[in-house]
This record gives C-alpha cells, sequence and structure tokens, in this order.
C-alpha cells in the first residue's frame, strides 16, 4: 500500500471513531437532558423551584413534573410531621442548675416552604428550632424555683409550649406537640429534695399518730362515759325497783306469803294468847 493509501485509511479510521464518541456525548447529552427535564417529588415533600438559584414562587407537589433542563432544579422539603429532642442547660429562679430534655414535633408549612427554604436553607433544625427551644426553656426556667419546676411541670411545659409556638410560626413552623421528658439537678440539691421528703413524711407520720392516740384516747373516754352512764341508769333502776317492791308488800301480802308456804300442821307449842302461832287464821277469815 502506498503511503497515501495508508494516509487515508488513517484519517478514515479516526473520522470514524470521532463520529463515535460525538454520538456517545450526544446520546449522554440526551439522557441528562431528559433527567433534568423530568423531576419527582415523592410523597411527604414539596419541591421548591429555583431557576438558576433564584427560588421561585411556585412550589411542586407530589409527582412527576416537567421542568427546563439546566436553567430549573428542585429542592425537596419535607412537610411531614417530624420530631426533635434537645437538650438545655439553664438556671432557676433560686439558681439551682437544671438540664432539661424536651422533645418537639413540628412540620413545615406546605405554601411557605419556598419561603422557608430561601430564608432558612435546608439546615432550619440547627438554623431556627434548637436556638428557639433553648432560649424558651431558659426564660420559662428562670422564672420558678427548683422545686417548682418539680412541682409545676405541667404549667411550665405550657409556657414553654407557648413561646416556641408563637416564635417558630413567624418562621411558618407549626409546632404540634411539646413534651418535657426529664428535668435534672445537682446530686447537692437532689440530696436536699430527699432530705426533706423524709422529714415531711416523719412529720406526716408523727401527726398521723398524734391524731390516732387523740381518737383512741376519746373513744375510750366516750365508752368509759357510757359505761358509767349505764351503771348509773341500772342503779337508779334497781332503787325505783326497791322503792316500788317496798311500797307494794303490806301485812296483807306477808299473811298470804305465809299461808302459800304452810303445809297445814299445826304448831305443837301455842304462844301467848291471842297468838295464832306465825300467822292468825281468824284475821285472815276475817279479811276475806
Amino acid at each position: 500500500m502506498s503511503k497515501s493509501g495508508k494516509t487515508n485509511a488513517a484519517a478514515s479510521a479516526l473520522r470514524s471513531n470521532g463520529l463515535k464518541v460525538a454520538v456517545g456525548v450526544l446520546v449522554l447529552f440526551l439522557i441528562f437532558s431528559l433527567f433534568s427535564v423530568v423531576k419527582t417529588v415523592p410523597s411527604g415533600y414539596v419541591g421548591v423551584v429555583t431557576h438558576f438559584g433564584a427560588v421561585q414562587k411556585h412550589i411542586l407537589g407530589e409527582g412527576i413534573h416537567t421542568v427546563m433542563p439546566f436553567r430549573t432544579k428542585v429542592v425537596k422539603l419535607n412537610v411531614r410531621i417530624q420530631k426533635m429532642e434537645a437538650n438545655a442547660t439553664a438556671s432557676s429562679k433560686d439558681l439551682q442548675t437544671v438540664t432539661s430534655k424536651v422533645a418537639l414535633n413540628f412540620y413545615l408549612s406546605k405554601e411557605k416552604a419556598n419561603v422557608i427554604y430561601q430564608d432558612l436553607g435546608m439546615d432550619y433544625q440547627h438554623t431556627i428550632i434548637q436556638p428557639t427551644v433553648q432560649e424558651s426553656i431558659k426564660s420559662a426556667t428562670a422564672r420558678y424555683n427548683a422545686e417548682q419546676l418539680i412541682t409545676s411541670r405541667p404549667k411550665v411545659k405550657q409556657d414553654v409550649f407557648t413561646y416556641i409556638k408563637k416564635r417558630l410560626a413567624k418562621s411558618n413552623i407549626i409546632v404540634t406537640d411539646f413534651s418535657i421528658v426529664d428535668f435534672k439537678f445537682s446530686p447537692n440539691f437532689n440530696d436536699a429534695i430527699e432530705k426533706k421528703q423524709i422529714a415531711e413524711q416523719r412529720a406526716l407520720t408523727a401527726k398521723n399518730d398524734l391524731n390516732r392516740i387523740k381518737t383512741e384516747a376519746e373513744q375510750a373516754k366516750a365508752k368509759a362515759k357510757g359505761e358509767a352512764d349505764a351503771q348509773i341508769e341500772i342503779a337508779k333502776a334497781q332503787a325505783r325497783s326497791q322503792e316500788l317492791l317496798r311500797e307494794s308488800v303490806s301485812d296483807q301480802l306477808i299473811q298470804l306469803k305465809a299461808i302459800e308456804k304452810w303445809n297445814g300442821v299445826m304448831p305443837v307449842s301455842m304462844g301467848e294468847k291471842g297468838s295464832g302461832g306465825f300467822f292468825d287464821i281468824t284475821a285472815v277469815g276475817k279479811r276475806r
């Protein structure tokens, strides 16, 4: 083969390879363009649209959407209810150190997702939610002494919840629930609380014992008085019975009792004249 023939063959091969590369690049470009044109927003999300980085007013809902390639970008924001937990350390009104563990349920406003993305970006939890929670807990804790934080926990929770809800609503973040998972105090304070509870329990026990003793004494007194009153009434009844008995006894009754007991045998010895032995039959006969 001549030199010119070899050159033509090489040029032809080069053109063929170049064409293959061009076709490959074109295919990749078309595939990339296709994926750039079609965007999918999954369930529980909305799509924030940007044109060359500028946030647009319209928001994409769930489903498949077509957009302009290269120029348009879709940022997916989670609009489901999310849970965030946080720890906060603050000082109570009586200067006790209090560590609080809290939990927060919230979701992003669908209608304002573009504003949220524009103002807060994707890291909205660290940007706005956590600082708000910390601030609200410190503010609420400072209004109560340490013991009140325990005894008035529902009120403290409501104070913090109201503040957080109002504050985050300004940033289009809706808070649905808030709970104080735990309050932790210093070991010294815990010891003081335990000693106080023990002292209060002992005082309550002593008070209950005193009340019991008083009650038992009053019961014993009432029982003794009742028994004494009963004895008095019995004595009165017996005295009245004796009195009535004395009033009912007469010579005739005595004679009658003697007759009832007589066996019909006359006594062997007689008494003085006019004496009828142990009873006077004539007198009985006359009285009949």
